[in-house]
């Protein structure tokens, strides 16, 4: 009987002992407004999956998507705060916005990088990361990594017809998320930008509240924009990245080893996100078009990247240091 006494107590202190050590020290709220089989939302997934295998259960993220914390701009706004902790919808036009850094909006410019090299080397250059630590201090958002979201096309519906180059989308309502970096973005490719959340885009192209819409392949094929439109116009405009932030003070209160681990996490994330949306870009244009009869047009790219140049170096909505900046980058 004494036997199974100190059988039973050896059984409950092993119980106590494994419930203690995986008692996290912290739980991240991760946010987005992306949609769960986006690649954005798996890669989240991923960087929760090796974050808390690194960090033996110290560390736990949440993933929320589809914009159950709030959209973009309220996410941000919640971090900066300390009311949440972790974003992966972050990019430099809204670091432009809410910081008011502009030189930030560069980067989220019309034809400012060639491809996904090119983006990468100047995103983690010694320029830009000295721009985010200044990001930091300001705002209390912590830039973590730079993820590939895909190469962003034109999307519009049957009424538009086809667009070949920029003179072709003289009035047409274009959506943009709500910030002046996307709405110039908008006009330098020749078109009326309509601000408006993510969420009510599919709703608004399916009533023809807007004309079109511009995000990369995956995200068409995610939120099932390719239900209701019909053209894809392959424009290459922009390199899009998102840039996961975390909220300063809490990042630097956190041990230097569990930092370590988040930044290893996040680097496995990285490489998650960047694959599945270059083999789904790879492979999208064919569902495209067999599965939802959509037509893909090969504009005048050489007359969209010149109607952009024109636009930004001549508008007076940017400053000329920004314009140095735009020339110093597509040199690099």
């Amino acid at each position: 009987m004494r036997r199974w006494s100190v059988l039973l107590v050896v059984v409950l202190l092993v119980g106590v002992f494994v419930f203690a050590e995986v008692k996290p020290d912290y739980v991240l709220r991760f946010s987005t407004v992306a949609a769960p089989t986006q690649p954005q939302v798996l890669a989240m997934k991923k960087f929760a999956e090796v974050v808390e295998e690194l960090s033996g259960g110290k560390i736990k993220v949440e993933v929320y998507h589809s914009g159950q914390l709030g959209d973009q701009k309220t996410q941000l706004l919640a971090i900066m705060r300390g009311d949440l902790e972790m974003c992966s919808d972050a990019a430099p036009s809204w670091f432009a916005d809410l910081a008011a850094m502009p030189e930030f909006s560069v980067f989220e410019a019309a034809y400012a990088f060639r491809d996904l090299d090119h983006m990468y080397r100047v995103m983690t250059g010694k320029m830009v990361q000295d721009l985010f630590d200044k990001l930091a201090a300001k705002t209390n958002l912590r830039v973590l990594d730079v993820w590939y979201l895909g190469t962003r096309e034109l999307n519009f519906t049957k009424k538009v017809g086809p667009v070949r180059k920029p003179e072709d989308l003289k009035g047409i309502k274009l959506r943009m998320p709500n910030n002046k970096t996307f709405l110039h973005m908008a006009r330098a490719l020749g078109a009326s930008p309509t601000p408006m959340s993510f969420t009510e885009v599919y709703l608004a192209l399916k009533t023809g509240a807007i004309d079109g819409q511009d995000n990369p392949l995956p995200t068409d094929y995610s939120a099932k924009f390719c239900e209701v439109t019909h053209y894809i116009v392959l424009t290459d405009h922009q390199i899009g990245m998102i840039c996961p932030v975390i909220n300063e003070k809490l990042w630097q209160s956190m041990p230097e080893e569990y930092r370590n681990y988040i930044k290893r996490a996040m680097a496995v994330a990285r490489h998650y996100m960047n694959y599945t949306v270059l083999e789904q870009e790879a492979k999208l244009l064919k569902v495209f078009r067999e599965e939802y009869g959509m037509e893909i047009i090969i504009p005048d790219k050489e007359a969209f990247i010149e109607h952009a140049r024109e636009y930004y170096l001549n508008s007076p909505a940017f400053s000329d240091s920004w314009k140095e900046l735009y020339e110093k980058i597509q040199e690099m």
